[in-house]
């Protein structure tokens, strides 16, 4: 029905996710930014506006404290079809991205990643806690915690204020 209630966790920094390659990442290597969380997909609608304008805000914040986290996901339409290298390779090739492409993820049932269950627990949607579609992003706070979700439709353009904002840049 929705996110697990035994999400125990506090922070975004508690949790350790699988990078393209299958090595770990503790997500407390992160501390101090401001995060968004995406999951992407490389033949959907939304991909070129999505990666276009993450790509050209992190290169405009990312000296001021902004990391952008991108999860591939093939659970809308086998729209991320490939592996998590290939995915990797696509964003870093095609669209110049220089943050990081983590390994595939499941985002919705009950195999969706930890990370994505703690996200969605603490930033409900359109669907409740259901992420609707790719490209569904997550700001999160110097903190560790979710600030923000914005849906799938909502440019990155769109909540640079937001960003500005947790940054603490004007």
């Amino acid at each position: 029905m929705g996110a697990s209630h035994s999400i125990s966790e506090n922070s975004i920094y508690e949790f350790t996710v699988k990078d393209a390659k299958g090595r770990d990442v503790d997500l407390s290597s992160y501390k101090g930014k401001v995060l968004i969380v995406v999951n992407v997909a490389s033949k959907c609608g939304f991909t070129n506006v999505n990666y276009t304008q993450l790509t050209e805000l992190y290169n405009k914040y990312k000296d001021k404290g902004l990391e952008i986290l991108a999860f591939p996901c093939n659970q809308f339409l086998s729209q991320e079809p490939g592996s998590s290298h290939d995915a990797e390779q696509f964003a870093c090739t095609r669209f110049k991205a220089e943050y990081p492409i983590f390994g595939k993820i499941r985002v919705n049932g009950s195999d969706a990643t930890p990370l994505y269950r703690f996200l969605k627990d603490k930033k409900s949607g359109f669907l409740g806690s259901r992420i609707k579609w790719n490209f569904t992003k997550f700001l999160i706070g110097r903190d560790g915690q979710v600030l923000q979700r914005y849906g799938p439709t909502t440019s990155p353009f769109s909540f640079e204020n937001d960003i500005k904002k947790a940054l603490g840049v004007a």
